[in-house]
């Protein structure tokens, strides 16, 4: 099948089942950086003079996204890119991805920064999913990679923070909150808050096997391994249940994003929707007393 775009005869490489389009390699490239170049005007995600911290874990999205974003602005000097790996300690699969993350970091010529849990709180997500709390890891381990990549962005001048969550990502993270009811965190998904270093998501338009092509094409090592606590949790029941919806029904997914974004003109804004605290232990912003962070610390003591 050859390429949909006019006049190219190339042959195609993917089939986008939910727009109709055969796409050639060259085509495909374009198509996904066109998503994200528009993504960011959208939300104004870059601006003039900003210091990018890139939330990097050497995975497929977040190694395509540092690659993406040098790619995108290799002539704006006013811009500043580093990168910031978080250790969480998980046996036999993050040491992977990090010494891949590192190696990327180097060749784009971006400064690396690695921290880990052990180092930030003393302890690591293994020790935490060995305790046998009725919660998924992955709901400790969320807490506290955000709680630590705000405070070491901070820390090194970070003017905004760059995560790689994509369509996928964003769909599921959207469909949980509606199967909780949870408007609050709904309305927490497009808003920002002063006292943490805004998060920008330059892929949250692009679908996850779109942005595994991507990475592929431009030489990134795809790492098959995944965290081997993924499958304990609720997102990932989600997950499976819209990659099913997708298969069956081709453009579920930006449906839901889109009727989400409708939805969200009505939703309270998140600065006003919740007075921030201090912690009590760290001393960070806090929608309790405690935040979170500090909770799960205290829960494992």
């Amino acid at each position: 099948m050859n390429c949909s775009k006019r006049s190219c005869s190339n042959s195609a490489i993917i089939h986008q089942r939910y727009s109709g389009l055969h796409l050639c390699d060259v085509h495909f490239i374009e198509d996904v950086e066109r998503k994200v170049k528009r993504e960011m005007r959208k939300q104004l995600m870059v601006e003039r003079g900003d210091t990018i911290a890139v939330a990097l874990s050497g995975g497929k999205d977040s190694s395509a996204l540092l690659l993406m974003l040098t790619r995108l602005f290799h002539n704006r000097p006013d811009l500043t890119f580093f990168a910031i790996a978080v250790d969480e300690g998980i046996h036999g699969f993050r040491a992977v991805t990090l010494a891949h993350a590192e190696q990327l970091a180097n060749q784009l010529g971006v400064d690396f920064f690695r921290y880990s849990f052990t180092e930030e709180f003393g302890v690591t997500l293994d020790q935490i999913a060995a305790r046998g709390f009725e919660q998924a890891p992955c709901t400790f381990c969320g807490v506290l990679r955000r709680k630590l990549l705000d405070r070491k962005a901070k820390q090194l001048g970070a003017t905004k923070v760059a995560t790689a969550h994509n369509l996928d990502d964003e769909v599921q993270t959207i469909m949980i909150n509606y199967l909780r009811g949870d408007l609050q965190r709904l309305a927490r998904l497009n808003g920002r808050r002063e006292e943490f270093v805004p998060r920008i998501k330059p892929l949250r338009d692009v679908p996850e096997k779109e942005i595994a092509l991507y990475a592929f094409l431009a030489g990134i090592p795809i790492i098959t391994a995944s965290c081997p606590y993924a499958a304990r949790s609720f997102r990932f029941s989600v997950k499976g249940m819209l990659n099913e919806l997708e298969r069956k029904h081709p453009g579920t997914k930006y449906s839901v994003m889109r009727g989400y974004q409708r939805l969200a003109e009505f939703l309270p804004h998140a600065e006003s929707s919740q007075r921030l605290l201090r912690c009590e232990r760290c001393g960070d912003a806090s929608a309790t007393r405690i935040c979170k962070a500090c909770a799960i610390l205290e829960r494992m003591q």
